[in-house]
């Protein structure tokens, strides 16, 4: 699809991965359809994950995808204006009809929408509970969902913090489509069992997985927190953001 301006952004990034050496490893863009809208739902473990979930679709005859991302970094100065260019669609936590709506009408005019079902990243590298709204938009809209693992990214720039060390490796896997018919909560848990396998599937691709390593999940013999030790660090970090905010708050009276 035409969008000069999303496509500039996309040759940046390509010449910011090349910079780093990335080895990147894709497998089943084939999967992504040529036209038509589909919805390509990700993990979540790196903030580069954006930039990277983009690159099997433009392999697809230069389809784009249109993310959706907490409304949060649409207000930021420096990449507020880049989201907004590239059409990207804000999510506020808060009210996610609007989103939904938009989603939707993006798939309906047969956009590619990239979606995050975990909605945060996982500290655990490991699949967290997903969301429904990914079975919704899928339905209304009437389009496929295609899981996705993007791995690796979290070892350059995650929570953990950052990393620019050249020549790291990263696997994407694109699966085929879901099944998404039946109760909408079986189709739910398929679509967390299927990101489960595909993460295995990559897993085993990636080259650098030693024993104990931290940036690999603690259900495939790695460092990482496991599932419950990670939500258990989110719950603490959660509150001392509200305490800071609180402070903060109390402070400006």
């Amino acid at each position: 699809m035409a969008d000069p301006f999303y496509q500039s952004i996309v040759l940046i990034a390509k010449g910011a991965f090349a910079g780093l050496g990335l080895k990147i490893d894709i497998v089943g863009e084939e999967n992504i359809p040529l036209s038509g809208g589909v919805i390509l739902a990700i993990n979540h473990t790196s903030y580069l994950d954006f930039a990277l979930g983009g690159i099997p679709a433009n392999m697809r005859g230069r389809r784009l995808v249109r993310f959706m991302a907490k409304d949060s970094i649409f207000k930021h100065k420096i990449a507020g204006p880049l989201m907004r260019g590239m059409k990207h669609i804000p999510v506020d936590r808060d009210a996610g009809s609007q989103a939904l709506r938009d989603a939707v009408a993006d798939l309906q005019k047969g956009e590619i929408v990239g979606v995050f079902p975990e909605a945060t990243m996982s500290r655990s590298l490991d699949i967290k509970d997903v969301k429904s709204g990914t079975i919704r938009m899928a339905r209304i809209a009437k389009v496929p969902v295609l899981p996705m693992i993007i791995f690796g990214g979290h070892r350059i720039f995650s929570y953990s913090g950052k990393d620019l060390t050249r020549g790291r490796p990263i696997v994407i896997m694109v699966g085929e489509p879901l099944d998404i018919s039946g109760d909408a909560e079986e189709a739910n848990d398929r679509l967390r069992e299927a990101l489960r396998e595909l993460l295995a599937r990559a897993i085993e691709r990636y080259p650098d997985k030693d024993t104990g390593a931290p940036w690999i999940p603690a259900r495939f013999g790695g460092g990482a927190p496991t599932l419950e030790e990670a939500e258990a660090i989110e719950v603490r970090v959660r509150a001392e953001r509200a305490e800071k905010k609180a402070q903060a708050k109390k402070s400006s009276k």
